[in-house]
């Protein structure tokens, strides 16, 4: 059986909040100058985003993150063909996941229980 999974985020994460740039210089490369501008304005002494509230892990200004903030829009980022889109942000999250939290720790599980299920349908 051939399992489709489909990228979702999750609450109480917050691995993409870790901006320090000397481990995500991939990421950095990819932005514009004025938003590699914007990106180094928002990391922080201690390398997470200045708006990422530790004691929740969640983002201060959620609703309003730059575009380069948003997971759904990392294909656009990087070139990546849009029927590869979902596969490259479940990659990317897993990468930073595991980075941030361990690759067997509470958030990767819940990470992969949340992918694998099914896409709601949209009205």
């Amino acid at each position: 059986m051939n399992e489709q999974l489909h990228w979702r985020c999750i609450s109480g994460c917050g691995s993409c909040c870790r901006l320090d740039p000397g481990e995500r210089n991939e990421a950095l490369e990819a932005l514009s100058p004025a938003q590699q501008e914007q990106y180094l304005a928002m990391v922080g002494p201690d390398g997470w985003c200045i708006h990422f509230d530790t004691g929740s892990s969640t983002c201060r200004i959620y609703e309003d993150r730059p575009m380069f903030c948003r997971v759904e829009n990392l294909a656009s980022l990087f070139a990546v063909p849009p029927e590869e889109a979902n596969a490259f942000a479940i990659a990317c999250c897993r990468q930073q996941i595991r980075s941030e939290h361990g690759g067997r720790g509470m958030v990767m599980k819940r990470f992969e229980q949340a992918i694998r299920q099914p896409d709601e349908p949209r009205s």
